[in-house]
This record gives C-alpha cells, structure tokens and sequence, in this order.
C-alpha cells in the first residue's frame, strides 16, 4: 500500500487505520503543494476498493481501473493546475520512448494518469445540468481518442506519431482547463455528487475526492458541511488543502486530519528523479531543488522573467506611475496558466518585503499583503480576469502609497542606494 506517495508519514498512519479497522469516513490531507496529497487520495481510493487485501501489484478488476483513472466508483473535483504535471510527464514519456527504456511502461501510466487527473473532473455525474457540458465534450472527446493509442497493451506509436499524439493532448487539455475548469467549486457540484453518493456501487466502496476544498464559495461549503453532517454509508470523502486555517471550523469539526509535511530539498529531487525518470547529466548536470521548481520548468513564460515583471510593475507604482497592465499581461503570457499569476503576486511580496523594517512601513506592509490577499481570492475564486484584477490592485496599492506619504519610494531609492 502507498508505495508511491514517497517521503510522507500520513501513509503510514492511514494504513494503521485500515489494518485497525479505524479508518473515518471523512478524511482532510493537509500540507504543502506537491507533498503527494493527491497521490495519497488517489491510491486510498484504490485500496478500499480492492477485492484482495490492497497490495500495490493488485491485479483485481477494480485495482486495475483505479490506477489507469478509470473507475466508476471514485470522482475527482475542485480546482487544481494540472498543465505543468501534464508537460513534465509528457517530457518524461517521450525521453524513455525515444532512449527505449526499461522506464517506458512506467512513463506510459505516468502520462496517462497525468492527463486523466484533469479529465477525471469533467465527469458527466458532477457537470449534470450544466450549459458548459456539450461546449468541451468534444474537447473529451479528442483526448479520449488520442489516449486510446497509449493504452497499456498496445504499442507506443513511434517517436514522430507519439511527439504529435501529446502535443494534441496538450493542446486539448489547455483549452479544457482554461477555458471549463472551476477555480472555485461550485454548489452543482457538491449537490451532484450528494446524490451520486446516494446510490450503490458495484465496483467497491465510492470515494469522493475534492482537491483544495478551501476554495469554494459559502453556498457550496454550507452544502458540503451539510453532507459531511450526514454522510451517505459506504463512502469515503477525502478533502485536501494546502491552507488548514481557511477551512471552516465546523468542516475540520467533522474530518480526521492527516498532515503532510515539506520534504527535504534531497527527498525532493529523489522524487523528481524516481517519478519523473528525470536524467541530470542530461539536462546541464543539475537537479531543480524542488518538485514546484521542476515543474515550473514547464511553464511556458520562466519564473523568473514574471517576477521581473512583478518588480518593475511595483516600481512604477512607488515612483507614482501607472503600470502597463497590457503590455505587463501580455508579456507574462496573459497569465495562463494561472500558477503564472500566482508567481506575479510571489514577486510583489518579495519586492515589498523591505518595508517592514520601519513602523509605518510595517502597517503599509500589511495593508499591501491583505490587497494581494484579496486580489488572489478574486481570481482563484471569483473568476476574476487577472489583468482586471490587477487594474484593481494599482488602484489599491496607489491609494496605499498616498495614505503613507509615498513610502514605497524609499525602496527604490534603497535599490539605487545598493547599485
């Protein structure tokens, strides 16, 4: 069991809990992004439907659809980026194809499940009564197609036809999550799968899965608050969130908390190494330091070029100035994917950081960090274009400028004063 949720505890304990027969219906993973929460829920789901006893190499009928992503009896929502796992198992399916491998087979699921963690949200059951179905059935559809010819069984289309076949599913899959994907679950969709829930299952115990369950709006907390207040028998619901603290204390009242904790610099290059097959005297003789880093590889703007951006449009604030939101959009590819947007907001924090050296620049700090705070929300949340967002935070930080008499000059001069 869990032989691939690597350098965690929670496995652990939640395998203790089985053998026990202690195992709660309702379960939070609480950690860090790409701590493996998601590989835990996936692979726990798996489990409670074995028909043998859980074992990793299982054959059963149901242990096989669990770890192709196919199984009837586990839904998947809630806001996730899915592009940049996708890209790297991509990279890493094409890497063993190419150098014919003894990781191929491995590479092969690695993409293939890779994919279906995004298309696994876009089940009929969830999206039932929703206008948005028949617009990206046919993108399902195109995927669908071209994941057939990666089958586990067939043989993987040559190095030209597999570089075609993937870059098609990228290309789908970008369109199904920027276009369809929820950044905030909305209340449909817990009503849809309370009545899923409801009713029996011929393919084990049903496991509903809600990827960073802290964002979604009051309505769909109160719905889901009201399901786990009276959960259906013979289903497990496991919920995870990188921010504990913003669950509602009613909802963390009624789950049994499993903590995934940071991994090591070293345990996070092991990861990339052992997952991703990722060869480092092949790509200039260095590990990234971490899964985020690797990953963010994928990108097709660099981290560190939005972060100049972020630093620039910060500067132009504090020098009195408006900031070029379309030409700054524009050239952190309008955002897309949102971690994009993430990384921008990552940049003024850095840039503003210095201010809370000084009383006053202490209390401007905090103000600038409850904007940024909000202006996330706005987008994550609410939809929110992100250009939109950020004509509303230069408005807010400019007024935050003025009310402290122009203290974010003093960290341009700083940065001068250091040149």
């Amino acid at each position: 069991m869990f032989e691939n949720v690597l350098f965690q505890s929670a496995p652990d304990l939640l395998t203790e809990d089985i053998r026990r027969e202690r195992l709660p219906g309702s379960l939070l993973f609480a950690g860090p992004a790409a701590s493996g929460k998601l590989t835990c829920a996936l692979e726990l789901a798996r489990v409670l439907s074995c028909r043998e006893q859980g074992a990793w190499n299982c054959t059963c009928s149901n242990c096989r659809q669990h770890k192709a992503l196919v199984s009837p009896a586990v839904l998947v929502t809630g806001p996730g980026n899915r592009s940049l796992e996708i890209a790297a198992a991509r990279n890493t399916l094409l890497a063993q194809n190419a150098n014919n491998t003894s990781h191929l087979e491995a590479a092969r699921y690695l993409y293939l499940r890779a994919v279906r963690k995004l298309t696994v949200r876009f089940s009929p059951v969830l999206w039932e009564g929703d206008d948005k179905v028949s617009k990206f059935s046919p993108l399902l559809q195109a995927i669908d197609e071209d994941l057939e010819q990666l089958e586990p069984g067939r043989t993987i289309p040559d190095g030209e036809q597999l570089e075609k076949i993937t870059a098609d599913v990228a290309k789908q899959c970008a369109k199904l999550e920027d276009s369809f994907l929820y950044d905030a679950l909305p209340v449909s969709q817990i009503r849809n799968f309370s009545s899923w829930a409801h009713l029996t299952s011929a393919a084990g115990r049903k496991v509903l899965i809600i990827e960073n369950a802290d964002v979604m709006a009051d309505s769909a907390r109160n719905a889901l608050l009201k399901i786990l207040e009276e959960p259906p028998e013979n289903v497990t619901f496991i919920l995870t969130t990188t921010r504990r603290g913003a669950m509602l204390p009613t909802i963390l009242s009624r789950v049994r908390t499993y903590t995934f904790f940071p991994r090591t610099q070293q345990q996070q290059q092991t990861v990339i190494e052992r997952v991703f097959h990722y060869n480092a005297r092949m790509n200039g003789g260095k590990l990234p330091d971490s899964i985020d880093a690797f990953l963010q590889t994928f990108l097709p703007v660099q981290p560190d070029l939005v972060r100049d951006y972020a630093g620039q449009y910060f500067r132009c604030i504090a020098a009195g100035h408006v900031p070029d939101i379309p030409q700054i959009a524009a050239a952190c590819g309008s955002f897309s994917p949102a971690v994009l947007f993430t990384i921008f907001l990552q940049g003024i924090i850095e840039c503003q950081r210095p201010l809370a050296v000084s009383a006053a620049g202490a209390e401007a700090s905090a103000r600038i960090l409850a904007e940024l705070r909000t202006v996330a929300d706005d987008v994550r949340v609410f939809n929110l274009n992100p250009a939109a967002a950020l004509e509303r935070l230069t408005r807010s930080l400019m007024q935050t400028n003025m009310l402290n008499g122009g203290i974010f000059r003093s960290l341009i001069q700083e940065a001068s004063d250091g040149e």
